[in-house]
C-alpha cells in the first residue's frame, strides 16, 4: 500500500468512526474499553481522552507506563486537536509531502508525527475532543484505538 493509499484509508476511518454525541459517561465506557482489550492482547498501554477545553474525562496508565508515556499522549493530542485529525494520518501527509513538524510551524517538543490519537468528532458538531494511546509502535497505538472505537459505535472495523 502506498503512503497516498494510506492517507486515504485513515481519511475514511476518520469519517466513518464518528459519534452521535459524546458524554463523560461515553470517555468511561470507550476508555475501559481501550484498556481491557489491551489487557486482552497482553500489551501495556497508557489512555487518554480529553475534551477540547482542557478537561480531562478519562486518563488510565497501567503498571509499566510512566511520564514519558503521559508526555507522548500530550504531543499527540495537540497534534490532533490543532489540525483535527489523527496524528497517523498527520504523519502519513508529512511523509508524503516530504515535510516536517517544522515546516508546518509546530514545533517537534509540543507536536508529535506519529500516530496514536484519534480526534473524538461528533456529527454535525465536529471535533470536540481527542483520544490518545501511548505504549506501543505508533501504528499499533492507533490500531488499538480505530478497533475499539469501531467496537464502540458498533460498525464493522475500518
Amino acid at each position: 500500500m502506498t503512503v497516498e493509499e494510506l492517507v486515504k484509508v485513515l481519511e475514511m476511518q476518520e469519517e466513518i468512526l464518528q459519534f452521535s454525541s459524546f458524554t463523560n459517561a461515553d470517555a468511561w465506557e470507550l476508555g475501559n474499553m481501550v484498556i481491557q482489550e489491551a489487557k486482552r492482547l497482553g500489551l501495556t498501554v497508557a489512555v487518554r481522552i480529553r475534551l477540547n477545553n482542557g478537561y480531562t474525562v478519562f486518563q488510565y496508565g497501567m503498571d509499566g507506563t510512566n511520564l514519558l508515556n503521559e508526555q507522548w499522549m500530550t504531543r499527540k493530542e495537540n497534534t490532533v486537536k490543532t489540525l483535527e485529525e489523527s496524528s497517523l494520518r498527520f504523519c502519513m501527509n508529512l511523509r508524503a509531502n516530504q515535510e516536517s513538524l517544522e515546516d508546518n510551524f509546530l514545533d517537534p517538543r509540543e507536536y508529535a508525527a506519529c500516530g496514536g490519537g484519534f480526534p473524538i468528532r461528533v456529527e454535525e458538531v465536529g471535533v470536540i475532543g481527542t483520544i490518545v494511546v501511548s505504549g506501543l509502535d505508533h501504528v499499533s497505538d492507533h490500531d488499538l484505538l480505530v478497533k475499539c472505537i469501531s467496537k464502540y459505535l458498533h460498525v464493522a472495523e475500518v
